[in-house]
C-alpha cells in the first residue's frame, strides 16, 4: 500500500533536544487530498541521582545510565521537594498540520501558550502547549523538483518538497497553506517507589 504524504522539512528536531529522551519517537504521518499531519512523541523515565539547590540543577539517570544534567527554571514550582531517588517522568509530542486552501484566506499568524503547574507544596511537574498559525501564500510549484514555495506573513520564503505526486497535482500557484504547529510536553516526579 502506498502511503501519499506531504513531506516537510520538519524533522520533528525538538524530539532529539528533550536532553535525556533516549527512547525512539513515536512518528505517525496521516494524509488526505490536501492535507498532511505529521506527530511524533518522546516518553521518558529518569531517575533523580543529584541535586544542586542553588543553582536549581538536578542531575538525571536514565534507565541505560546515561546521566544528564538539567537546570530547572524558576516557573517550575516545589523545586525543594525534589529528592534523590525520586523519578522524573516526560512526554514530549509535537505535530504539524499543513492544509491546502483554493479561495478565501488571508496571510497571517498567530501563537496560543499555556501553562499548568503543580500546586504549591506539591512535587513539581505541570504541562505546557504552544501553538503556531500561519497561512501562507503558494508562490510558486516546481513539478520537475516536487518543491512548493510558500511565502508566510512576515514576507520570508520556505521551500517544501512533496512527494506525492497527486498532492502536488492539486496545489498552484495563488493557492494559500495554512500550517499549524503544536508542541506540548508534560513532565512529572513522582518518589522513589520501594523495592
Amino acid at each position: 500500500m502506498r502511503n501519499s504524504k506531504l513531506v516537510v522539512v520538519v524533522a520533528l528536531v525538538a524530539l532529539a533536544n528533550v536532553g535525556f529522551a533516549q527512547t525512539k519517537p513515536e512518528v505517525d504521518v496521516t494524509s488526505a487530498p490536501g492535507k498532511v499531519s505529521v506527530t511524533g512523541t518522546v516518553k521518558t523515565t529518569s531517575t533523580v541521582v543529584g541535586i544542586e539547590p542553588d543553582t536549581r540543577t538536578v542531575w538525571l539517570r536514565d534507565p541505560k545510565g546515561k546521566v544528564v544534567q538539567v537546570v530547572v527554571g524558576e516557573e517550575a514550582r516545589n523545586f525543594d521537594q525534589i529528592k534523590l531517588g525520586d523519578v522524573v517522568k516526560a512526554e514530549y509530542s509535537q505535530a504539524i498540520t499543513l492544509t491546502l486552501i483554493k479561495e478565501g484566506a488571508t496571510v497571517g499568524a498567530n501563537e496560543n501558550h499555556s501553562l499548568e503547574r503543580a500546586p504549591l507544596g506539591a512535587k513539581p511537574g505541570g504541562t505546557a502547549t504552544r501553538q503556531i498559525t500561519i497561512m501562507a501564500n503558494v508562490t510558486a510549484v516546481n513539478t520537475h523538483s516536487s518543491v512548493v514555495t510558500l511565502k508566510g506573513p512576515q514576507g520570508n520564503s520556505v521551500d517544501v518538497v512533496v512527494q506525492d505526486p497527486d498532492q502536488l497535482n492539486r496545489i498552484k500557484k495563488g493557492d494559500h497553506m495554512e500550517v499549524v504547529y503544536n508542541e506540548a510536553v508534560a513532565i512529572s516526579v513522582e518518589p522513589q517507589t520501594s523495592k
